[in-house]
């Protein structure tokens, strides 16, 4: 690092940069790919969205001594009762903002079944897709995503390094022979890490009602469920690399013999 900036300066940057055998660079995204990113990041926005004004109706109706169950059947109820013109709990002034934030929530509900719809589309419309697809805990928001987010998986040297890219291995702090593993590190891409462990989370909760003596199962019998997501995320992100690479369809692993 270097003090000031200048074209000068920038130029030798990047020559020195060019000639270190190690240096990684970004690869280009078509714009195809930068669109489906943006159905991604929508999603995330109209979600968000979705909790705030959940959370301003639940607030505003509390407000009044109105309150609900967590969850949807309880935000249903709280609909209800905003919906209900008799209902002389709500003044009249009160009820018409909570209809106004009624009617945005029904527009962002609506939003969110549409980029859900065209997500699946896009996951369905690649032969890629489909094959990801296949694989326990990466459904079509996972599969769109990783085509998106990595147009050439050859820039990772093997799958590793992908999980790693996502930040889904130990933080390392070694030294003297001495290796130190820590929590993950949370590097790379921050959506991509959610999605694999939000899916890895929904494998793990059928693996838990499962019989069959699985890796997983034995791996949450010694360790915490979000410990043992986190270890099937990585695993998930590995396979995904393995399958963009060599074009291979996913395998079911056989059952360990009890």
């Amino acid at each position: 690092v270097k003090r000031q900036k200048n074209d000068m300066a920038d130029a030798e940057a990047i020559a020195e940069a060019v000639t270190r055998p190690t240096m990684r660079f970004v690869a280009p995204k078509a714009p195809q790919e930068q669109s489906a990113m943006m159905l991604h990041k929508v999603r995330l926005m109209l979600n968000r969205q979705l909790v705030m004004l959940t959370n301003a109706i639940r607030a505003h109706m509390a407000e009044f001594g109105i309150a609900a169950p967590v969850g949807r059947i309880g935000v249903d109820r709280l609909l209800k009762v905003i919906e209900d013109g008799t209902d002389e709990r709500l003044p009249a002034a009160a009820r018409q903002c909570l209809q106004m934030l009624v009617a945005q929530l029904s527009l962002v509900k609506q939003q969110i079944l549409e980029n859900d719809r065209q997500v699946l589309g896009l996951a369905r419309s690649t032969e890629l897709g489909r094959r990801l697809m296949e694989v326990p805990g990466i459904g079509p928001l996972v599969a769109s995503a990783l085509i998106a987010c990595i147009p050439d998986p050859s820039v990772f040297r093997c799958g590793r390094n992908m999980a790693a890219w996502m930040g889904l291995v130990p933080r390392q702090n070694s030294s003297g022979g001495k290796e130190r593993l820590g929590s993950i590190t949370k590097a790379g891409n921050r959506y991509l890490r959610q999605m694999l462990f939000t899916g890895a989370m929904a494998v793990i909760r059928r693996a838990m009602q499962s019989t069959r003596r699985t890796w997983l199962v034995r791996l949450l019998e010694r360790r915490k469920p979000k410990v043992a997501a986190i270890a099937l995320a990585n695993k998930n992100a590995r396979i995904a690399w393995a399958m963009m690479m060599r074009g291979d369809r996913y395998r079911e692993p056989m059952a360990i013999a009890a």
